[in-house]
C-alpha cells in the first residue's frame, strides 16, 4: 500500500499485516466472494502477515483450510485463527494445566487439548462453551451445575445466532445467555467483539495495530473488535452489514469498500 493515508484526520502508516473475516468476507454462502481468492493469493505473494479469522469454534484450521481450498483458496493451516484458539491461549495464560468441562466440537476440544488442558466434568477449574451443531440438554443441565458448583463460566463467543442452509441457528450466546439465566453468571466471551481475539491474533503474526487492517463484514464484532485494538478497519459490504446500517452506529469504519476484489490492488 503506497504512502500513507489520512483516516479521521489522523494520517495512518501503511498496512504490513492484515487480518480479514472468513464469512461475509471470503466466502458467501458456501460461495467464494469474486475476487477473494485473488486477494488472498495477492496477499501469499506479497510475503506480508495474515490471518483468516472466524469466530466460529467448531471446526479446526485444517479442517477450515480444507474447505477453503475446495473453494479455490490457498490458505495454509497456520494462517487460520479461531475463537476456539483464542480461547484455548487465553485459558492456558491464565491458568496453565487446567481442567474444563467442554460443550463444543473438534475445534474446542482440540485446541484445548493442544495447550494441556484436561477435560473432565469433575470439579473443573472452568466451563468452556462453543458452538455445535447439536446442543444437549443434559450437557446444558451438567454446565449449569458445574458453574453453580464454582466453576468459572467461558465462552468462544457472543454470536447469538449463525446461518445454515435452512435459516438461522441459535448459536453460543444464545445459550450462553440460558445458562447465565439458570445461574446467575455471566460468561467471559474470548471472541469478537472483545479486542483480546484481536490482539491474540496480532501476537500470532508477530504484527503491530498501528501497521494492521482488519477486513470484516460486520460492524458489531469486526469493526467494533479492530477499533479497540487499535486497527484501521475496512468493512465490505458481502455479508451482513450495509452502507445504511453501518451510518446508525456510534463508531465508523476507517473505510467502506464493496468488496476484498477493491483491496487487491493495495497489497
Amino acid at each position: 500500500m503506497g504512502g500513507r493515508s489520512v483516516i479521521g484526520g489522523n494520517e495512518r502508516k501503511p498496512v504490513e499485516s492484515w487480518l480479514t473475516d472468513m464469512d461475509g468476507v471470503l466466502v458467501h454462502e458456501g460461495q467464494p466472494v469474486p475476487g477473494a481468492p485473488e486477494f488472498i493469493n495477492r496477499l501469499r505473494g506479497s510475503g506480508k502477515p495474515f490471518l483468516v479469522l472466524t469466530n466460529n469454534s467448531i471446526y479446526t484450521p485444517r479442517d477450515l483450510q480444507a474447505r477453503l481450498t475446495r473453494m479455490g483458496f490457498d490458505v495454509p493451516e497456520h494462517a487460520i485463527w479461531t475463537s476456539a484458539l483464542a480461547t484455548a491461549q487465553f485459558l492456558a495464560d491464565q491458568r496453565p494445566g487446567g481442567t474444563a468441562y467442554v460443550i463444543g466440537e473438534a475445534g474446542l476440544t482440540t485446541a484445548l487439548h493442544s495447550v494441556g488442558y484436561v477435560l473432565s466434568d469433575y470439579e473443573p477449574d472452568y466451563v468452556v462453551l462453543g458452538e455445535t451443531r447439536t446442543y444437549s440438554f443434559e450437557a446444558i443441565t451438567k454446565a449449569v451445575r458445574l458453574i453453580s458448583g464454582g466453576a468459572r463460566f467461558i465462552c468462544t463467543n457472543p454470536d447469538v445466532t449463525g446461518p445454515s442452509n435452512e435459516g438461522l441457528l441459535p448459536a453460543a450466546g444464545s445459550v450462553a445467555a440460558m445458562i447465565s439465566k439458570a445461574t446467575g453468571v455471566a460468561p467471559y466471551f474470548v471472541g469478537k467483539p472483545n479486542p483480546m481475539m484481536m490482539r491474540s491474533a496480532l501476537n500470532t503474526i508477530d504484527a503491530h495495530s498501528e501497521t494492521t487492517a482488519m477486513i470484516g463484514d460486520r460492524m458489531d464484532t469486526d469493526v467494533l473488535c479492530g477499533l479497540e485494538a487499535g486497527l484501521q478497519t475496512i468493512l465490505v459490504l458481502t455479508g451482513i452489514a450495509t452502507r445504511i446500517e453501518a451510518e446508525h452506529y456510534p463508531y465508523r469504519p476507517s473505510r467502506i469498500v464493496a468488496s476484498v476484489a477493491d483491496l487487491i490492488d493495495e497489497v
